[in-house]
């Protein structure tokens, strides 16, 4: 926040000498210009000491250190945990250092920073107990690098810093307090935060043993908040005249500062003034973001370009009055003249910075329009090179992060030159689009230094196009803000999580996640919010491939934590913000799901009886939060692994449904098969095989046998063409075709075995309809059949009688095989049916060397000059052998064989080799590949159920699911141990003690404070020791530098005395290495 006024032109300001700054000046605030020299060497000791440092973190970490050892009395202010604070030291630092060029942002940036510590007591000996040691840090880490105007330059900044400090702290501390506090009373906040702490607090209505991560999970539902703001309809009701719509209020008595507002307004005569609605949707950022002033003037460079489309009068004077008027109404208990400074403090920055933009979006964005949009191909080619060439002058070290394509490159100057013109266009959704686009770079890992290099070259680069003044500065101002959004964005929501994400290092991820509070460990994990968008850490690591840092995740959120008041378990918040997480891990990292199913069971260290309890969280995999069906066996049956579904947990629920529900209706489907199934044997092979003579049937017979047919043909076959029909209907209309063999297109449908059954029955039964001998026999005429009714020895009927038994001999075969998926009933059965057809390639491998050696052989012998007439030639050679190998072949026709030598020398080695060899090999192959493919048969049994039940579900009511549901009272809390009630959502079971023996607790318990906003205390990992070993030699290492550092200090000290001093001084230090 300015001081009162907009900032001038820097020639304007006053400039402190750089001789001053050598002491802490707390009583002005003025620009700070350094020497170009000093400047520069202290940037390049900053940036030097960076490169000196493992990571930026690790800078950040001896930072800390230093400023923490240095000040043992201040050792009570590091509140804040040490991964967190030594992050917001580097952000800060390098926001200083990167804005030393420009004092004007400088200040600004300082003035931010002043505010966000108004909280600390800053004076003077502890800045001087700060800055000494920054500097002695850089002296320790460069070493000879670190040059005299180098440390006057880090000194002099670190001495502008703290006094500015001191000043804000002094000047605007009261204001932005009452500001703070009055705004909280007038939007009711304050009631929020008891309710809030009542529901966390163990005294609050929920009983011990309750999962205390309640309070933060309607954030977690969703990215973007349901309710719309204040004033958003209104906003959308102004017409392009200016003119005013109706308004309708509200007679409730207003609660919230947006409502009192709109109650004033309307009292006032200002109801007709719809500009006001849409500065009250920014005023709440604008206010609440009181102590950052780069936030408040980005909120008015927004809202100047949202009032700039608004084509009415615009009185700020009136908006102030308002105001006013309704703090005084929601806070008059405390309301006083302090108050009223304050507000009107605020107020008179926000109209100045307002003022200073008005009527220029409306010039420059026409001025833009034309200079982009008259832009040849050749031009806008040039300025995407030259943006880049220019851009890579100025930061080398953004060669490392734009690695992509040329024509990606040009793409993304492509998107940034529309950004600037689609600001002044749609202010709203670009500052939407802007905050995801931040938090996506976020996950890049992307330093925010290289924004500012970025515009200066994509500014410079325009002006090399010979534009207008005015679309310069439309361009410079516009890219300008968007890259102060995208700066704040990345920084908001650079949380300690996200840089572990970036390293994939789970023992980063622990760390970062350590200082978490307990009601809050879950969020930081699966939520990260700027403004209304977010991002999920847990997703990001998962789509970023950094799927050790997303196990780590899983795992934490998953493990069962407790103290004396409350147990806290991730599960809920997890399946809450993510319902698909069984799918996106099922497509993208399907190494992830045992670890998430493996983290929804809980085992007992102790047994009872030779039984251990078992709890298994199953809630959230059977229903969603809606209470409908979950779709999480769908997605794993999908994923077609077997060894997933036989997981304990996929067993589990997979299991419940089925007996519960699935079973029952997929039976009752099958039972009208059945049903078919014994008419078409009755009609084709029972009452046909009655008579030896079938046409000595009596009526009552050959009626019997046409009612069989019929019911086939109607209730069977129509029923098979209308299932088929309505498969094909909905595979084309959702254009679910693959492709033939690359060639023809195939319905979806027919890729299972079972529908292509259900069609060759379908077919076979149509084409019996169109043979069948009673058909063609009714109305017959001929002799001996007058008299008889439903006959089929007409002459039409014998000519189609042999056709269609062989028919109903097939489609008998379809019946019968149609009828395997009744073993699913029995997991056993259903593997062994699986393993036979997965052995059946073994078997056609056989047939196949069967076939190649009986036309081999064949040949062969009819070559021979013999004359056994079984192997006269090729056909009837071709059969013998085929006999022979079937052990069909008579044995008296082997004595016409051994008259012949060389026929029998050649059959004998046809039986060595077939039967011999290549049928005792069949047997090798199958036991072998039959003890390869067993293991995983249970799990494609199991996945053949997982399709039927996911099938099945879809045709219960909803009122027996609920009853389902209701029968697992999932509402119920599950015991641990004995008297130990624990977490609700689960199904509790008992098991053998040896099935899955465990000696360690599987909840970890903790005991002192048992406030939610406190963190965990520290676990104890594997990794603990390698740890140690890593801070002793980090303390070792830097002991050595502060030794190095005295002894250079000593001996540069030496060097200033007199002649005989330093005389005297080389003899003693030759006298003391002759010694040595």
């Amino acid at each position: 926040m300015s001081t009162g006024e907009i900032p001038k032109e820097a020639e304007d300001e006053e400039i402190i000498d750089v001789g001053v700054l050598s002491e802490v000046q707390e009583q002005t605030f003025e620009e700070m210009r350094l020497p170009d020299d000093i400047r520069d060497e202290a940037k390049e000791s900053w940036e030097a000491f960076i490169q000196a440092s493992r990571s930026r973190d690790a800078a950040g970490e001896a930072i800390y250190a230093a400023l923490f050892d240095a000040a043992p009395s201040l050792q009570s202010l590091f509140k804040t945990p040490r991964s967190v604070m030594a992050m917001r030291f580097m952000n800060g630092l390098n926001s200083i250092m990167n804005a030393l060029h420009t004092p004007t942002a400088l200040k600004v940036m300082v003035e931010t920073l002043g505010f966000q510590h108004l909280d600390l007591e800053v004076t003077v000996p502890r800045v001087v107990i700060f800055r000494d040691a920054i500097v002695d840090l850089f002296d320790m880490e460069l070493g000879p690098r670190f040059t005299s105007r180098a440390r006057a330059g880090i000194a002099a900044i670190m001495n502008y810093v703290g006094g500015a400090f001191i000043y804000i702290r002094r000047e605007y501390a009261g204001r932005i307090r009452i500001i703070t506090s009055s705004w909280r009373t007038a939007n009711n906040k304050a009631a929020d935060i008891q309710e809030l702490q009542r529901a966390t607090s163990p005294d609050g209505e929920d009983p011990p043993g309750e999962p205390a991560e309640t309070v933060p999970g309607e954030a977690l539902k969703n990215d973007v908040p349901a309710t719309a703001e204040p004033g958003k309809d209104a906003a959308n009701g102004v017409r392009a005249s200016g003119e005013a719509t109706r308004i309708q209020t509200n007679v409730q008595v207003p609660k919230t500062f947006n409502e009192m507002f709109l109650f004033n307004s309307a009292v006032m005569g200002f109801g007709n003034s719809l500009w006001m609605h849409l500065v009250l949707e920014q005023f709440d950022n604008m206010v609440s973001n009181v102590a950052n002033s780069y936030r408040v003037q980005e909120e008015c460079d927004i809202l100047s370009l949202v009032l700039a489309q608004y084509e009415g009068p615009i009185i700020l004077v009136e908006f102030k009055a308002v105001m006013l008027a309704s703090l005084r109404s929601l806070v008059p208990k405390d309301w006083d003249s302090a108050h009223e400074v304050a507000w009107n403090w605020l107020w008179e920055n926000i109209e100045h910075m307002l003022r200073a933009l008005m009527g220029k979006p409306a010039t420059q964005q026409h001025a833009l329009d034309q200079f982009i949009l008259g832009l040849s191909q050749d031009q806008l080619t040039f300025l995407r090179r030259e943006i880049y060439k220019r851009f890579f002058t100025l930061a080398p070290a953004g060669q490392d992060y734009f690695k992509q394509s040329t024509t990606r490159l040009y793409w993304i100057a492509d998107k940034v030159v529309e950004m600037t013109t689609d600001m002044f266009k749609d202010p709203k959704r670009l500052v939407e689009d802007i905050s995801a686009l931040g938090l996506r770079h976020v996950g890049y890992g992307i330093p925010t230094e290289f924004f500012a290099p970025f515009v200066s070259a994509a500014v410079d680069a325009v002006k090399t196009m010979e534009a207008q003044e005015l679309a310069q500065d439309a361009f410079r101002w516009s890219l300008t803000l968007v890259s102060k959004i995208l700066v704040r964005t990345i920084l908001e929501g650079s949380t300690i999580v996200m840089k572990a994400i970036n390293t994939n290092d789970a023992k980063q991820l622990r760390k970062a996640v350590s200082v978490a509070p307990r009601g809050k460990r879950a969020q930081e994990l699966l939520n990260i919010t700027v403004g209304t968008k977010s991002i999920s850490p847990l997703i990001w690591s998962i789509e970023s491939g950094s799927l050790i840092t997303a196990k780590a995740m899983l795992e934490d959120l998953l493990v069962i934590r407790a103290d004396r008041d409350n147990y806290y378990f991730g599960c809920d918040h997890l399946f809450e913000r993510h319902p698909e997480i069984i799918q996106r891990l099922s497509f993208d990292a399907p190494q992830l799901l045992p670890t998430l199913l493996d983290g929804l069971i809980w085992r007992s260290r102790t047994t009872i009886n030779g039984q251990r309890r078992v709890n298994y969280y199953v809630k959230h995999l059977i229903q969603d939060a809606e209470g409908n069906f979950n779709q999480a066996l769908a997605w794993i049956v999908e994923g077609h692994d077997p060894k997933i579904i036989c997981h304990d947990v996929v067993v589990l629920f997979s299991d419940l449904l089925w007996s519960g529900l699935a079973g029952h209706t997929f039976l009752l489907g099958r039972c009208y098969f059945l049903f078919t199934l014994a008419i078409f044997i009755t009609g084709q092979s029972i009452l046909q095989q009655i008579r030896e003579d079938m046409q000595n049937q009596t009526d009552g017979e050959r009626i019997a046998i046409f009612a069989c047919r019929i019911t086939i043909y109607v209730f069977s076959m129509g029923a098979l063409l209308l299932n088929q029909l309505r498969r094909l209907i909905a595979d084309i209309r959702d254009r679910n075709v693959v492709k033939l063999f690359g060639l023809l297109p195939f319905p979806q449908y027919l890729t299972n075995t079972m529908q292509i059954g259900n069609l060759a029955l379908m077919l076979c039964l149509l084409l019996m309809c169109t043979q069948e001998p009673i058909f063609h026999c009714l109305g017959s005429s001929e002799e001996g059949f007058k008299d008889l009714i439903f006959h089929q020895h007409c002459q039409a009927g014998e000519l189609r009688k042999e056709v269609y038994s062989t028919i109903s001999m097939v489609a008998m075969l379809l019946y019968w095989a149609l009828l395997l998926d009744l073993t699913i009933f029995s997991m056993r059965i259903s593997a062994f049916t699986l393993v036979c057809g997965r052995v059946l390639s073994e078997l056609g491998l056989f047939l196949s060397s069967l076939v190649f050696l009986i036309v081999t052989f064949s040949s062969s012998i009819a070559a021979l000059n013999h004359s056994c007439v079984d192997f006269e030639n090729i056909p009837t050679g071709a059969l013998s052998l085929m006999e022979i190998s079937l052990g069909m072949f008579p044995s008296q026709n082997f004595q016409a064989i051994q008259d012949e030598i060389s026929v029998l020398l050649t059959v004998s080695l046809f039986i060595v080799v077939v039967i011999v060899f290549l049928l005792n090999l069949l047997v090798a192959q199958l036991n072998g590949a039959y003890a390869s493919v067993y293991d995983d048969m249970v799990g494609y049994a199991r996945l053949t159920r997982g399709g039927i039940i996911v099938s099945a579900l879809d045709g219960v009511s909803a009122n027996r699911w609920q009853r389902f549901l209701s029968s697992l009272l999932f509402e119920e809390r599950l015991e641990f141990n004995e008297g130990d009630v624990g977490l609700a959502g689960g199904i509790q079971v008992t098991e053998p003690a040896n099935e899955h023996p465990t000696t360690v607790e599987n909840i970890r318990r903790f005991g002192g404070s048992t406030s939610p906003a406190m963190p965990w205390p520290e676990e104890v990992h594997g990794d603990e020791a390698e740890d140690k070993l890593d801070r002793l030699e980090k303390v070792i290492l830097r002991a050595t530098k502060k030794i190095t550092s005295r002894s250079k200090k000593n001996g540069a000290g030496s060097s200033s005395m007199s002649g005989s001093q330093m005389s005297s001084t080389s003899d003693n230090e030759s006298s003391g290495a002759g010694s040595e």
